[in-house]
């Protein structure tokens, strides 16, 4: 008989989050709430999130959704285009509005066609987040239909971040959902202004997953999962211990009917079993004694904001078949991922 597996952290943060508006945001929030005491929240609404009215709107709307009895804190971020106002940035991240800006190349991913065309035409707004301290997050592909899109991370590494870096020497950076052992290494070898989010599904499935047994599209997600090679890069580095890798879910949800259409949106919902997916990978990597380090120390550290004070406990269970239902929103559903991993791990929050 294996032995018991049970272990208390610091209750976790995630560092990149989607909720989305309205039901979807209703439905979903509790999953998120339920594990995280804090998220960064993904600003690529319709209309994306750039200005500071709409930031304090959407997180009133957030925070009216949170349950009863659970604390949670949502942390906005600005969608930067190529006419995003320098005085704006700052004055939202000196009211406490944003604690970062997210910069997505324009069709890079789900709701990102406002996002900035080139790199050159936000300096003046990097500029002004290099002097007040404000990080930036990227998602970080090209998105040039020449380059195959299962190398559209390196590229970007190649092209882009490595010139934003060179001409932003103190501009911290968060290379988010990071796919590659490039980007690891990448990331390993920069100073310490950049750092990294890895998903759970990025260490849980490769590229072949998605086409298992025919094509998956609730596996499908942008940046696409990568070889195999890929994903135990991505293991090795989350479980390291490494300050500069940090939880990032990606949690992406989708109705149903998006996903599972002749050109289905990108992403994945993984709320539900986030931590108990985080918690798998570390224990079959023989590295539970880093999960907290991982999940709740190296992000705030980053980010300057102190670690949440009550704790996690998870509790590994007796194998079941049983696995977590799709979520219901409305007549559609939208599909949870590794659900398996709802009844393998048990999780309780600890009060201070």
């Amino acid at each position: 008989m294996s032995a018991a597996v049970d272990i208390t952290i610091r209750r976790p943060d995630d560092w990149h989050v989607h909720l989305r508006d309205g039901d979807i945001l209703k439905a979903v929030l509790p999953y998120t709430a339920a594990q995280f005491g804090r998220a960064v929240v993904m600003p690529n609404l319709k209309p994306p999130v750039t200005t500071i009215a709409q930031a304090a709107s959407y997180r009133s709307r957030i925070q009216a959704a949170i349950p009863a009895g659970l604390r949670f804190e949502p942390l906005m971020t600005c969608y930067l285009t190529d006419a995003t106002d320098p005085a704006e940035i700052a004055r939202g991240f000196s009211e406490q509005v944003w604690v970062a800006a997210k910069l997505y190349p324009a069709g890079a991913t789900t709701n990102s066609h406002f996002g900035v065309t080139d790199i050159s035409r936000i300096y003046p707004v990097l500029e002004t987040m290099q002097r007040i301290g404000m990080p930036l997050l990227v998602h970080g592909e090209v998105t040039d239909r020449e380059v195959d899109i299962f190398d559209r991370e390196q590229v970007f590494i190649d092209l882009i971040l490595s010139r934003l870096l060179r001409d932003f020497p103190e501009l911290k950076v968060v290379l988010e959902h990071i796919t590659t052992a490039q980007a690891v290494d990448f990331v390993s070898q920069a100073s310490g202004r950049l750092a990294a989010t890895i998903t759970p599904h990025h260490l849980m499935i490769n590229r072949s997953s998605i086409f298992e047994g025919g094509v998956r599209p609730h596996l499908y997600c942008l940046p696409v999962a990568k070889r195999e090679h890929h994903r135990l890069a991505l293991r090795l580095a989350a479980t390291s211990g490494a300050p500069r890798f940090f939880l990032g879910t990606d949690t992406a949800p989708h109705l149903a009917h998006t996903k599972e259409a002749a050109c289905g949106c990108a992403g994945i919902f993984n709320a539900p079993t986030a931590m108990q997916s985080y918690a798998q990978v570390f224990h079959e990597e023989g590295a539970l004694d880093r999960l907290e380090a991982f999940a709740s120390l190296n992000g705030p550290r980053f980010y300057g904001l102190p670690a949440n004070a009550d704790r996690l406990r998870l509790r590994l269970q007796p194998k079941s078949s049983e696995t977590l239902p799709d979520l219901a929103v409305g007549d559609d559903r939208i599909a949870v991922f590794a659900s398996e991993m709802a009844t393998s791990w048990q999780i309780e929050t600890l009060a201070v």
